[in-house]
């Protein structure tokens, strides 16, 4: 999604040859155009390839990525429809996959604003769990996919109590480094403290000071501020927020985003899903493949006491449980 002089190398990388990456291309090539799916390389190749390969993919296969007026890498948006033809679930990890990150995140938000409140909890996943620059490069990208702002639309979209903190986190550019301010932290802990005792009165969504607090804080500075919170209530946030469940998804994405993202794909898995539900299983799994899925494995396991490998070969079928196996083992074959 980021213009082609500012991206890095297109070159595959040098661990593998340019014959056997032209040749890889090739099969990636054909599976995606519909000519002889073969889905077992296809796992293969897409499971093994990392971002300069899959960037090299893009920029060499015109028909499916193209580029903007203003440089952006998109998706060629009628071969969506089709490649949802040709792979039903499959191909939505296979898409996803593919795509350069801010797209994948772009798109995303989009479909989980037309989704409507159900889907309120993928916003808030990529609004929290994402860096400064990444969150910036989604913005970037859904304006240059839809012409409009992330802001306007869930502005737009959002029309519940969680419009206010939503905007907040969408718009978000975060403090990332390790300073944190601990006399800031305890007197803005006593401020949360306050607005949840109090929520009977007020929703504490539509508290200017949280929503304030959870959007332009760091992450260090919010978890010190929830350790402040637990010596002033005596519960953890957990426990106080109760049914909130968008204050309670932010709270998570933004302190423990392995046990958030174990509760999505946990959720995904249960027979009875509904297909939102169930795409969550997808999007864990793609978006964070090469982020932080080790630490989301050993929390899965150690929550619910099975592998998440072995959970996925119950609640998954055919090629997608196989791309599914193959993303979340990457980091063991690097």
């Amino acid at each position: 999604m980021i213009s082609k002089h500012k991206q890095i190398s297109s070159l595959p990388s040098p661990s593998l040859s340019l014959m056997a990456f032209s040749e890889e291309l090739g099969v990636v090539n054909e599976a995606f155009s519909g000519l002889g799916i073969d889905e077992k390389s296809l796992i293969s190749i897409l499971g093994k390839w990392d971002a300069n390969q899959l960037k090299s993919f893009r920029l060499r296969t015109s028909r499916f990525f193209g580029e903007d007026e203003r440089s952006f890498e998109k998706l060629v948006e009628h071969q969506i429809n089709q490649l949802k033809n040709d792979f039903l679930r499959f191909k939505s990890a296979l898409v996803l996959w593919t795509m350069h990150p801010w797209e994948r995140d772009a798109r995303l938000i989009k479909d989980a604003l037309l989704d409507g409140p159900k889907s309120n909890n993928v916003i808030v996943e990529i609004a929290c769990t994402r860096s400064s620059e990444e969150l910036l490069g989604a913005r970037r990208a859904y304006h240059s996919l839809y012409e409009r702002s992330v802001e306007e639309d869930v502005a737009s979209y959002i029309t519940t109590t969680e419009r206010k903190l939503f905007v907040a986190l969408v718009s978000a550019y975060r403090y990332e480094g390790t300073k944190v301010n601990e006399e800031v932290a305890k007197s803005e802990a006593k401020i949360v403290f306050e607005a949840l005792k109090n929520a009977d009165k007020k929703n504490p969504l539509l508290d200017d000071d949280v929503v304030t607090i959870l959007a332009i804080r760091s992450k260090l500075h919010i978890m010190s501020l929830f350790q402040h919170y637990k010596k002033i209530s005596a519960n953890s946030i957990d426990v106080d927020l109760g049914t909130n469940e968008s204050l309670k998804d932010t709270v998570q994405c933004i302190c423990a985003p392995p046990t958030y993202f174990c509760k999505v794909m946990e959720a995904a898995m249960v027979k009875e899903a509904d297909e939102n539900t169930r795409e969550g299983l997808t999007r864990v799994i793609v978006t964070r493949a090469d982020v932080d899925m080790k630490n989301i494995k050993e929390e899965y396991q150690h929550k619910y006491a099975i592998t998440l490998s072995e959970r996925i070969k119950v609640a998954a079928n055919g090629n997608y449980k196989d791309f599914l196996l193959t993303l979340i083992s990457r980091e063991e074959t690097k």
